[in-house]
C-alpha cells in the first residue's frame, strides 16, 4: 500500500471513529474491509468523488426501540431493542436477530456491515442488515421466551416486510424464537408472508437451513484445501461454540473424513481425543437444543474426554481450526498457541472471529485464512433460498438446496481467489472477500444516485 492509500485510510477511519465514538467492534469491521479496497478505490477515481465508501458505513436507518415484558412471577422488565438497516442496493435488508446480553448498538453495525458484504458474496439479491436485543434467552421459560419475543416483534413489524427487510436467527434466535417471533408478525399484519428465514419445515422453512452456515463452511474450506492437493481426510480439526453452526460444522467435517476433537460454550471447552462421531454429535444437539445444557455434561456421557473450563479450545494440537462461536474468540495468543501446535488452515463460522493482530500473523505464516463473510455465508445464502421458495410457494428438496448451497460457497471461493491472488501466488482471501462483495454494492449505488 503507498502512502497516498495509507493516509486515505488513516483519515477515512479518524474520520469514522470522531462520528462513532467507542464503537470497537464497528471500527474493527470497517477498517479490515477499508484497508483491502482502499487500492481498488483509488484505481478508480469516480468511486472517491461519489464518496461511496463514506456511504457504505453510514446505515441507511438504525431503529432503537424498548422491549418490555413480564416474567413468570408477574415482574416487569425491559430490555433494548435493535435493528440496523445497513445497505439495500442490492436488495432488501437481510440477516439475523442475535439475543444476547453482550448486544449493544456497535456489535448490531459492525454485523449489518459484514452482513452487506456477506450478501453480495452470494450473489443473491439481498442487502444488508442485523437486528437483536440484550435479552438472553438463557434460563428463561418458553412462556418468557415467547412473551418477549412477542414483545419484541410488536415494535419490528412496522420497519420489515418481505420486500423490505427479513431477519432470520443468530444467536440466542433458534427455531423456537423464530417461531414466536413469526406468529405475532403474523397475528398483528394479518398476512402470511416470507417475511423471516429460518422458520419451521412445516410453516414455510427450507429443508437444509439448520445445516447450511456449518456445512457451507465446510464446503469454503473444502475448495481452500483443494488449492494445496488437500482435503479433511485423516485431518484433526478444532471447532468452538456448540450451537447450530459448531454442530453442522462438525458433522460434515466428520463425514468429509476429518477427526473433529472439540466443541466449546462460555464456559469451557471439551476435548475428545477419540473424536466425534455421529452418536456423539446427537448428543450435542440434545443437549444444546432441547435440553439447553452446558458442554460440560459431555464429559458424564463420554469421559473419555476431558473439559477445560474458563479455557478456549485453542491450545490442542490441530490441522485446521473452525471457530463457530463468536467474534473476537482467537486473540493473537490464541493464534500463537494454534500456530504451534501445526494448525495450517482456520476457516471462520461465526462473524469476526479473530482479532486483527491474530489474521496478521496467519497471513504472516501464509496460511489458508478465510474471513467469516465468505466462508459462513451459507445461513445467509439458504435464507435466501428460503424466501424464493416462500415467494414462488414451492417447496424444494434437501438435495436442491444443497447442490444450490455447494454451487454458491464454490462461487465465492472462486471470487476470493479472482481478487485476492498476490504476486507470490497466496491468495488472500480477507482481500478477495471484500473487494468482491464490494464491487457488486458500490457499481449498485453508483447507477442508483445519490439516495
Amino acid at each position: 500500500m503507498d502512502n497516498f492509500t495509507k493516509k486515505y485510510v488513516e483519515s477515512f477511519m479518524a474520520e469514522l471513529i470522531a462520528k462513532n465514538p467507542g464503537e470497537k467492534e464497528f471500527h474493527q469491521a470497517v477498517r479490515e474491509v477499508v484497508e483491502s479496497i482502499a487500492p481498488y478505490i483509488m484505481a478508480y477515481p469516480h468511486l472517491l468523488d461519489q464518496k461511496i465508501m463514506e456511504r457504505m458505513v453510514e446505515p441507511e436507518r438504525v431503529i432503537l426501540f424498548r422491549v418490555p415484558w413480564v416474567d413468570d412471577k408477574g415482574e416487569i422488565h425491559v430490555n433494548k431493542g435493535y435493528r440496523v438497516q445497513m445497505n439495500s442496493a442490492i436488495g432488501p435488508y437481510k440477516g439475523g436477530i442475535r439475543f444476547h446480553s453482550s448486544v449493544n448498538l456497535s456489535i448490531m453495525k459492525f454485523l449489518a456491515f459484514e452482513q452487506t458484504f456477506k450478501n453480495s458474496l452470494t450473489t443473491l439479491p439481498m442487502g444488508g442488515g442485523k437486528g437483536g436485543s440484550d435479552f438472553s434467552p438463557r434460563g428463561k421459560s418458553d412462556n418468557e421466551v415467547m412473551r418477549f419475543c412477542q414483545s419484541f416483534m410488536t415494535e419490528l413489524q412496522r420497519h420489515i416486510g418481505p420486500d423490505t427487510d427479513v431477519p432470520a436467527g443468530d444467536i440466542g434466535v433458534g427455531g423456537r424464537e423464530v417461531g414466536y417471533l413469526f406468529g405475532q408478525y403474523k397475528r398483528i399484519r394479518d398476512e402470511w408472508t416470507g417475511t423471516l428465514t429460518g422458520k419451521g419445515q412445516c410453516w414455510g422453512g427450507s429443508l437444509l437451513r439448520p445445516e447450511a452456515t456449518g456445512y457451507g463452511a465446510c464446503y469454503f474450506a473444502q475448495d481452500m484445501l483443494a488449492t494445496r492437493g488437500e482435503s479433511f481426510e485423516g485431518k484433526t480439526v478444532l471447532i468452538s461454540g456448540s450451537g447450530n453452526v459448531a454442530q453442522y460444522a462438525a458433522e460434515k467435517a466428520m463425514r468429509l473424513g476429518a477427526k473433529v476433537v472439540t466443541f466449546s460454550d462460555s464456559n469451557g471447552f471439551v476435548y475428545d481425543p477419540e473424536g466425534m462421531t455421529e452418536e456423539k454429535i446427537a448428543f450435542v444437539k440434545n443437549l444444546k437444543n432441547v435440553r439447553r445444557g452446558r458442554i460440560k455434561e459431555y464429559v458424564n456421557q463420554y469421559p473419555q474426554a476431558q473439559y477445560f473450563e474458563g479455557q478456549r479450545p485453542w491450545g490442542i494440537p490441530c490441522d485446521i481450526a473452525m471457530p463457530c462461536a463468536t467474534q473476537n474468540e482467537i486473540e493473537l495468543a490464541d493464534a500463537e498457541k494454534l500456530v504451534a501446535g501445526g494448525c495450517w488452515c482456520v476457516t471462520e463460522g461465526a462473524n469476526m472471529p479473530t482479532t486483527p493482530e491474530a489474521i496478521a500473523l496467519f497471513q504472516s505464516k501464509k496460511m489458508l485464512y478465510s474471513p467469516g463473510k465468505a466462508s459462513n455465508a451459507g445461513g445467509v445464502a439458504t435464507s435466501g433460498l428460503e424466501m424464493t421458495q416462500n415467494s414462488i410457494r414451492q417447496r424444494w428438496t434437501s438435495e436442491e438446496v444443497d447442490q444450490h448451497l455447494h454451487t454458491i460457497m464454490s462461487d465465492i471461493h472462486a471470487a476470493c481467489v479472482k481478487y485476492g491472488t498476490e504476486e507470490d501466488g497466496y491468495i488472500n482471501y480477507v482481500k478477495g472477500a471484500n473487494i468482491a462483495g464490494f464491487i457488486k454494492v458500490a457499481n449498485a449505488m453508483v447507477e442508483q444516485g445519490l439516495v
